[in-house]
């Protein structure tokens, strides 16, 4: 069998045509970068690109930097937004107010991107079209379920997601008008649903909205949110995007997925250990991937990079302003040599059940696990001894102290406490033989750090130090030391 002819023979074991293109990439550009969206033409989107070189290219994109945060509720702050006001407003004013703002700040992005003035009136009247749309979608649910046959609590997901939605059809219609200005055969792909009567699935969807197109003649901009009957935001809230992003890939059999953002995939963050001290991380795996995402700094979506693992598209983190930079690459390939890739923390609560007579009991990790899958409390890492469980959890205050209400409930016996921790984790795709961990407690105690515990799984990815919470960012900045800024890896050295 050829190579070509093994190709097309794993293309159709993942469900992609036998005559899909083989040459082209699946891009995403986050809502950061967007804003940023006529720099980006002297990047990635033309730069010194010319004639067909302009596309084989599908870019999906995010709303402009902010504009989601305005529809739901502030990512970090929790300040309520359209959704937020409107679930939980008495009266009409707050969420019309607020959706009001969102359509100043869409028409102030507009005459900020757009020089000619027939393409301002045509991104204004997609703006006024869409939040007039959504402003009588809201009236008209208002008042139906003021009568008691229907409650609003019903609808509050599907609202949810037609609010998002408008911001990444705003941000993928301003671009499109804005490679057609520059000269760029450009189609909106707009995945959001608006107005429309059917419930496709997920991939129905993006194969119908592909099925004409024509990648080596046109750019196709797509939106980030699709409207499914899956319902993206119930299973991914607002990481629906990469989950987007990733099914166009595996379904289209895309060469390569690439996401672009303002910074690369480097070995700490900057603005903690300095800019001058980190290191691109240049070749990683899917592994490390999840890693990172458990540790909350995602490269991608754990769900979005399952999908492309499985279909067999490699996925590469890059610079978008740096677009000669290949960035960092994410495969499924093992490393060649041991070595740390990353250094990273996060504040966590570690929550511990103490029992007297747990030890030789079965149930007890059943139970705690059921209170925290009920609460919806993320679970970073956990630890037990005869006595003890440990879990190092990720949730608001008063989830916490729901939860230790709940398990005090269940086990009146026992001792249930919590503390505010830093969880820092040193990680790389072959840790095995670098002896991490002995390395890193050397590290932290000679930087008058005291750990509180240190954990690894034996996989030889990472080590995980916990720390009081007020000193995780020095505990970084020691760990980043003692493992990437030496210049060479514990081995190397050791070898030396």
């Amino acid at each position: 069998m050829t190579q070509l002819a093994e190709e097309e023979h794993a293309a159709a074991d993942r469900g992609v045509p036998a005559n899909a293109p083989r040459s082209h990439t699946v891009e995403k550009i986050g809502g950061t970068s967007m804003s940023r969206a006529r720099e980006l033409l002297d990047t990635i989107l033309i730069g010194a690109r010319k004639g067909e070189a302009l596309y084989h290219r599908v870019f999906v994109v995010s709303a402009f930097g902010g504009i989601t945060d305005k529809l739901l509720e502030h990512k970090k702050s929790g300040k309520a937004g359209v959704y937020a006001q409107f679930a939980h407003a008495d009266n009409e004013h707050g969420w019309m107010e607020a959706l009001g703002e969102v359509s100043r700040a869409m028409h102030d992005i507009n005459a900020g991107m757009f020089d000619h003035a027939d393409d301002r009136k045509a991104a204004d009247d997609f703006v006024r079209e869409r939040i007039d749309g959504a402003r009588r979608c809201l009236i008209d649910l208002q008042r139906l379920c003021s009568y008691g046959h229907f409650q609003l609590v019903e609808h509050m997901q599907t609202i949810r997601e037609m609010l998002s939605a408008l911001g990444e059809a705003h941000s993928a219609s301003n671009l499109t008008l804005l490679l057609r200005r520059h000269g760029v055969n450009a189609c909106l792909i707009d995945l959001t649903g608006w107005r429309e009567e059917a419930q496709p699935s997920l991939d129905e969807r993006i194969e119908a909205a592909f099925a004409e197109v024509d990648l080596a003649r046109e750019l196709p901009i797509v939106t980030g949110y699709a409207q499914c009957r899956e319902g993206l935001m119930r299973e991914f809230d607002r990481g629906y995007s990469e989950v987007t992003f990733a099914t166009i890939a595996a379904l289209t059999g895309a060469r390569e997925a690439i996401i672009h953002k303002e910074f690369h995939l480097s070995s700490a963050d900057p603005r903690l250990v300095g800019a001058q001290n980190v290191r691109k991380i240049g070749r990683t795996n899917y592994d490390v991937a999840d890693q990172l995402s458990n540790m909350g700094m995602e490269a991608i979506h754990p769900k979005a990079a399952k999908k492309l693992r499985q279909a067999g598209v490699p996925l590469r983190v890059a610079n978008a302003f740096e677009p000669h930079d290949p960035g960092t690459l994410i495969d499924a390939e093992s490393a060649d040599r041991p070595g740390v890739e990353m250094v990273t923390g996060l504040p966590v609560t570690t929550l511990e059940l103490f029992e007297q007579d747990m030890v030789g009991v079965k149930g007890y990790d059943a139970a705690i696990l059921d209170v925290l899958t009920r609460h919806r409390v993320r679970i970073v890492s956990k630890v037990s001894n005869a006595n003890s469980i440990v879990h190092h959890i990720q949730a608001p205050l008063k989830t916490v102290r729901r939860v230790e209400r709940d398990l005090t409930e269940r086990y009146p016996s026992a001792r249930v406490t919590t503390r505010r921790a830093g969880m820092v984790s040193v990680i790389g795709r072959d840790l095995k033989g670098l002896n991490v961990m002995l390395k890193g407690l050397t590290a932290l105690c000679e930087a008058g750090i005291e750990p509180i515990s240190a954990q690894e799984t034996g996989r030889g990815v990472d080590v995980q130090f916990v720390v009081a919470s007020e000193s995780r960012e020095e505990a970084v900045k020691t760990l980043h030391r003692a493992f990437v800024e030496a210049g060479e890896s514990p081995r190397l050295a050791k070898a030396a």
